[in-house]
């Protein structure tokens, strides 16, 4: 007669079989529900394309009119939200769950802070233009999340120290950025802010192709180093005894996260939000706590691409930046979760 300690391990592994397949299932949901938007993305402008002649422009259709509409005049566009909201989205998934803090997102401990302060720097007062800024904005988000580790760093490194050195860094971040907005003549201050929103127009197949191509190499380095997110959510000790490197594991984890967010933001601006929502609502998808990398990143792009859509297309005189859309809904769940962690005694 088996007994209880029998029966473990086949139930252990049928709860991980049925976690992998609702993650599988959860993941081509939103795969599909992210194809469709980019479609719909496409189709929607001064001239309105049939979804059919949409997807057959996009599988190689003739070249007419309506196919150069559709891959060289909207495409770019369109990815470039797909990949910008993906690496968004996988990044702050990788902070949230290495740090177990809902708050530690780029955006929220000051990483997407740093690329906004050495655009600006960039803009305003060094007067480059175009991929200058991009470059000038990666170089910051980079350097800040240095300066974050080093002063967070006390015989290693905590997620309560981490978030807390984060937004003081992400506070002086941006009254550096008010500063040179301040000291700047009004139509560059503009310029300035537009880029500072996060927006994506003007996006050409060059955006496209060096974010994809920055996405391909630091992605599966990501996804590989996810492997040790799971043991160190368990804590320092039991992760540990799994025989996971418990600092090489962390800069390994944050090193990728702040590629990831940087490479997002040179490209489409401090977009706010979308990091921070996509691994919470990628977690409740897949069925509760753990580790949801891919599902995150597809809830970024589902997310950076419905915003895209709503800020181009939901008044017809104007179109705002992505960037106005993803904080009006951001903003709301930022304050929701203030309350709810006060409420049960964790908001310190």
């Amino acid at each position: 007669m088996p007994t209880s300690l029998d029966a473990r391990p086949p139930t252990v592994a049928r709860t991980r079989r049925r976690k992998r397949s609702r993650t599988t299932v959860v993941s081509l949901m939103l795969a599909a529900a992210g194809f469709l938007a980019l479609c719909v993305s496409v189709s929607l402008g001064d001239v309105t394309i049939p979804l059919p002649d949409v997807v057959r422009a996009l599988f190689g259709g003739d070249g007419d009119g309506m196919s150069y509409i559709v891959r060289e005049l909207r495409l770019p566009r369109a990815l470039v939200a797909v990949l910008a909201g993906a690496a968004l989205g996988l990044s702050g998934a990788i902070f949230q769950s290495l740090v177990r803090n809902p708050l530690a997102s780029p955006d929220i401990i000051g990483i997407t802070g740093g690329a906004s302060a050495a655009a600006v720097v960039a803009l305003l007062l060094i007067g480059l233009r175009g991929f200058a800024v991009s470059l000038a904005a990666f170089a910051g988000a980079l350097a800040t999340a240095a300066a974050i580790y080093v002063l967070t760093w006390r015989k290693g490194v905590t997620g309560y120290r981490l978030v807390l050195v984060g937004v003081a860094m992400g506070a002086m971040l941006t009254s550096i950025v008010s500063y040179c907005l301040t000291r700047a003549d009004v139509y560059d201050a503009r310029e300035a802010l537009v880029w500072l929103t996060g927006s994506l127009n003007a996006k050409t197949w060059t955006t496209v192709q060096i974010l994809g191509l920055s996405l391909a190499l630091i992605v599966p380095l990501a996804l590989l180093a996810g492997r040790w997110l799971l043991p160190l959510e368990l804590g320092d000790d039991t992760a540990q005894a799994l025989g996971v490197p418990l600092e090489r594991a962390r800069m390994g984890l944050i090193v990728t996260a702040v590629a990831l967010a940087a490479a997002a933001t040179a490209a489409v601006g401090p977009v706010a939000f979308v990091a921070f929502v996509s691994g919470p609502i990628a977690r409740r998808l897949a069925g509760g706590p753990g580790i949801a990398l891919v599902p995150s990143a597809l809830v970024g792009a589902l997310v950076m691409t419905v915003s895209d859509l709503v800020a181009q297309h939901a008044f017809a005189s104007v179109q705002f930046p992505v960037g106005v859309v993803t904080a009006i809904v951001g903003a709301p769940y930022l304050l929701w979760l203030l309350a709810v962690t006060n409420r049960v005694g964790r908001g310190g």
